[in-house]
């Protein structure tokens, strides 16, 4: 919780704030053209602070807008984006798209007016597209007495190609920055201080750009490869006299860019380097002891580093990815707190100038105010702080402060407006904000409201949205994620690998009524990732072991069918939780038995978590009987346990999905046998000690790993059987629900089979697409755990204006993945699970090569189980790897000449799983929503990852029959329902509520 900021230096700061206040209202700023000037930049910028529907509208049309490639295009997006029904149009806006061609000349004319206005509003906040450009700006400003940071917008590097790119951009920025500077007059109030000459030229970087796979769990890997960059930055940069400042991005990056750069900057070559910086965001919570402790960093190094002291710039996505992850909210939620830990933080900053310069950057009148009665009155050097400014953002305050002989540095973005458009979009959402300090000024706000001191009278909580559960479900709080960017949980994960691996090699055996049997068989484990290294050994039982575990699970049936849901629910819940206080090592046990990459395996923990508490809280809730009565009768609808049900598991998901069908027949009353998929035994072999400690009576959950073609055979057509729950390939899947159907001798019941079967899943990336996301979803989507999940990506369907710079983009992003062994936190992509899976794929492969341009096949690792990801282009929608599912890494990038053909392609396969689609075009989302003939779609995100109760999983066609998995209509699955009827009326008496005697 932040404190009140201090009050000692208020009168001071109330004096030189007026002052101020008054100077940068007797010009007119930019926002106060506003309300007097007709261009249509201004007017548009006018209308979103007063209707809420058209801002967010307009700032979606911006984002798109540098994708249409056609006047035509720009004017069919504009009209679809603002003719919406939550926009409130003004009257000309109204008028200007009241066109009914896109190409017509009114159209025309809409675009051309529209594209004028956002590039007139784009390069007020951004100060030119070229170098030559840039350099303009700044000798203007020069000449105003304003200093300079130069910025390269471009903020996704999803290509090591492009990261290098990024570096020498900046080389070749720094080379022209001081040739120019050589030539440019001194000017005292910005070139000296205290008879120091400082640098004329400043570029400002971001870190994450060094590196496609920059990853807070990889420190190591993370900073082998920035630190090489840095170094080469800033060699160059002390030969040219240029400043280097490193800027701060998403709190996930906060730590390890910290870490970095402290690392860096105290090796003898930089040590004394005082013309490097870095920038604190002050709406985090940590950033006060962040800054206390980089202070003693400091004083350790002996030389001064600057600190950019801002209020930050990623409020809503930090707020909105907490809450989507569960995670605390690591900033502030209420403006008021932002501003006072603001000048808290500036109060360290300049108490300790010989430590640290300090760089206050606002546009708040009070905060500079603040700075300057500090730096008074703690007599600060003029060469230890100074002001800064976003490009065209507080002109009328820069010109105020400068008039006034303080130091003014002005942060100045440059580059194309494609890659300028994130940078674009915060800024119009910073002015644009009710909470905006250039708003309120612009509203004429009383001038004791505008600098009155922030008071925080109801410090936020960063764990309120933790502690409410979700509406839409209100007996289940899903479990979140590890946060690796928290060093605990990172190192965490770290020692459990470690811990886990002192206990491989055990022998595991099954469970049948409550006692662990001993078995003639047993097989070995192997870790896919170097299959010398043994997982366990695996007890396999025999058709006669099959036969008791039935015999004990139709014993045990008749006291669990008894059992109260919620006594049932709290066992389950129990192991949910005992699986929370494991998740280190179940992560482990995931990533070294079937080679799951380290935050993958975190996730699909998390899911069987969810799992356990959400089914636990749906037979809660069905266990409440529907009342449909009438006046003398009773009608009761209620579900009751099927029986005996049968799961059998896949590897691919080797602890979510076995435990979600395990627990979800267990909760609903079913006595249950679980047959996991054998090179998968061990994690669900540590699953049974969970349930088993959870408190499952026995004979009620038995765990009997053997063999398919025996025991499993042999239990599908078991006529005691009431149920299969069977997750895996296409081709077992159709056996069993075959063999499911077949009524046995003996046998009162039909089988109920719920059946998941794979997809062949596509993304449709449109020409309106951002390719940044775009490439980064489908290559997580297609790679990720190495193309071997049911909902994986095996088909981008591409429109042919961006085909080819999609497909380039693709092939370098794929390059830039780290393949190897999973136990190493930088990589991104492991093994397949076994040499037979490892075959298959590579003859697929080997089939492509023959239908289609192999545009990328990397080589894959020795030593395990890897295959490299490969590409193919110019696929035929119809072609062998187009059609059939391979589960592996391999894509096909298939050309479609127009939406209708990319859906059409989307949809002609035999399956129905996942699929989505990257577009920002509102029409073509809507048809996708309409047409796209998949189970789960996603849009504008990645196709994998679905989360229980979020997204409800499962498909159609021969992806699989039954409800979804984590959604409110699976568990009704392992349920048959009752009405019972009750004839309460006695000799023409009952009661009638409400009825006067």
């Amino acid at each position: 919780m932040v404190a009140q900021a201090p009050a000692p230096y208020e009168p001071q700061t109330q004096a030189i704030a007026k002052k101020l206040l008054s100077a940068t209202k007797e010009g007119k700023s930019f926002l106060a053209q506003l309300r007097d000037q007709m261009r249509w930049d201004d007017r548009l910028l006018g209308w979103t602070m007063e209707h809420p529907g058209l801002r967010v509208q307009l700032f979606h049309f911006i984002d798109c807008l540098p994708a249409l490639q056609s006047k035509a295009e720009v004017a069919r997006h504009l009209q679809e984006y603002m003719t919406t029904e939550a926009v409130e149009l003004p009257a000309a806006l109204k008028g200007l798209l009241n066109f009914t061609e896109a190409s017509s000349i009114p159209g025309q004319l809409a675009a051309t007016t529209i594209m004028t206005a956002v590039e007139t509003l784009a390069y007020r906040y951004i100060s030119g597209a070229t170098l030559d450009q840039v350099i303009k700006t700044l000798e203007r400003l020069r000449k105003q007495k304003q200093a300079f940071t130069v910025d390269l917008l471009g903020e996704a590097v999803i290509t090591e190609v492009e990261a290098e790119a990024y570096l020498n951009r900046y080389l070749e920025l720094m080379e022209k920055l001081s040739v120019s500077a050589k030539s440019w007059p001194t000017v005292e109030q910005i070139d000296r201080a205290d008879g120091q000459d400082l640098p004329k030229a400043q570029v400002s970087v971001k870190l994450t750009a060094f590196y496609s796979q920059f990853d807070a769990l990889d420190q190591t890997g993370s900073r082998e490869k920035v630190s090489g960059h840095i170094r080469t930055l800033l060699r160059r940069s002390q030969d040219l006299g240029v400043a280097v400042h490193f800027d701060m991005e998403q709190y996930v990056y906060k730590s390890i860019t910290l870490t970095i750069l402290k690392d860096l900057l105290l090796e003898e070559e930089f040590r004394s380097r005082s013309d490097i910086g870095v920038t604190f965001q002050a709406y985090l919570r940590e950033s006060e002891q962040d800054l206390r402790d980089l202070v003693a960093w400091a004083k350790m190094r002996g030389t001064p580093v600057t600190v950019r002291l801002v209020k930050g710039a990623y409020w809503d996505q930090e707020t909105i990815k907490s809450r989507q992850k569960h995670w605390p909210n690591p900033v502030f939620e209420h403006k008021a707190e932002t501003d006072a830990n603001f000048e808290i933080l500036t109060q360290i900053l300049l108490e300790n100038h010989s430590y640290l310069y300090a760089a206050i950057g606002s546009h708040n009148v009070r905060s500079q105010a603040r700075t300057i009665a500090l730096a008074e009155a703690l007599k600060v050097p003029r060469r230890n702080w100074e002001m800064q400014v976003l490009y065209g953002m507080g002109d009328q305050l820069a010109k105020a402060l400068v008039d006034q002989g303080y130091r003014v540095r002005v942060y100045c973005p440059y580059g194309d407006l494609l890659p300028g458009m994130a940078y674009l979009i915060r800024r119009l959402l910073e002015n644009t904000a009710n909470t905006s300090f250039l708003r309120q000024n612009l509203e004429d706000r009383p001038v004791e409201e505008l600098l009155a001191p922030p008071q925080v009278t109801n410090p936020s909580n960063p764990m309120a949205h933790l502690t409410t559960a979700a509406a839409h479900h209100p007996g289940f709080s899903p479990a979140p994620d590890s946060n690796y960017a928290d060093l605990r949980q990172r190192e965490g994960v770290l020692a459990a690998l470690q811990q886990v691996r002192s206990q491989l090699g055990k022998t595991y055996q099954p469970l049948i009524n409550g006692e662990y049997c001993q078995t003639d068989r047993t097989l070995a484990s192997e870790n896919p990732c170097n299959p010398k290294e043994i997982i366990g050994s695996m007890g396999q039982i025999s058709v006669d072991q099959a036969e008791a575990a039935m015999t004990a699970a139709k014993a045990a049936f008749p006291a669990w069918k008894a059992t109260p849901a919620q006594d049932r629910a709290a066992i389950i819940r129990k192991a949910g939780d005992l699986m929370e206080q494991r998740r280190e090592q179940l992560v482990a046990w995931v990533v070294l038995e079937v080679g799951k990459p380290i935050a993958e395996a975190d996730a699909e923990v998390t899911e069987a978590i969810d799992f356990c508490h959400y089914y636990s809280a749906e037979m809660e809730r069905l266990d409440q009987a529907l009342n449909l009565d009438v006046v003398g009768e009773t009608d009761r609808y209620h579900y009751q346990p099927r029986g005996i049900a049968l799961v059998i598991a896949p590897w691919n998901f080797p602890i979510a999905i076995p435990t979600g069908m395990t627990v979800a027949a267990l909760v609903s009353g079913n006595c249950t046998l679980l047959k996991p998929a054998a090179v998968s035994s061990v994690i669900m072999a540590k699953v049974t000690e969970i349930l088993v400690e959870a408190g499952i009576p026995k004979g009620v959950f038995q765990y009997i790993p053997g063999s398919g073609s025996t025991v499993g055979a042999h239990l599908v057509k078991h006529k005691d059987v009431h149920m299969i729950a069977f997750t895996g390939s296409r081709e077992v899947g159709c056996q069993i629900y075959a063999e499911a159907a077949v009524l046995q001798p003996g046998q009162k019941h039909l089988k109920r089979v719920v059946a998941e079967m794979g997809g062949k899943n596509a993304l449709i990336i449109d020409e309106s697409a951002d390719l940044d996301q775009a490439v980064a979803g489908v290559v997580q989507s297609a790679f990720g755990y190495s193309g071997q999940k049911c909902s994986a990506c095996s088909r981008a369907i591409v429109l042919e204006p961006v085909y080819d710079a999609f497909l380039a983009r693709l092939v370098e992003a794929t390059k830039s993945l780290n393949i190897g062994p999973t136990d190493n936190p930088g990589v991104q992509m492991g093994p397949v699970v076994d040499g037979s899976a490892q075959a298959k794929i590579r003859e697929y492969i080997a089939t492509g090569k023959t239908e289609a341009q192999v545009a990328l096949e990397m080589e894959a690792p020795e030593g395990g189980y890897f295959v490299g990801p490969v590409i193919f282009s110019e696929v035929s929608p119809q072609a062998t790897i187009a059609q059939e599912e391979i589960f592996g890494p391999v894509l096909a990038v298939i050309k479609a000449k127009s939406f209708d053909e990319a859906l059409t392609i989307a949809n002609g396969t035999d399956y129905a799983l996942t699929g989505g689609i990257y577009s920002r075009t509102p029409s073509h989302l809507d048809r996708a929503k309409a047409e796209f003939e998949v189970g789960n779609l996603y849009i504008n995100r990645g196709i994998t990852g679905a989360i229980v109760n979020r997204q409800p999983f499962g498909g159609f066609k021969l992806s699989g029959v039954g409800s979804k998995a984590g959604g409110p209509d699976y568990l009704v699955q392992f349920m048959e329902p009752r009405v019972i009827t009750e004839n309460i009326q006695r000799q023409g008496f009952a009661v009638i509520e409400g009825a006067e005697q």
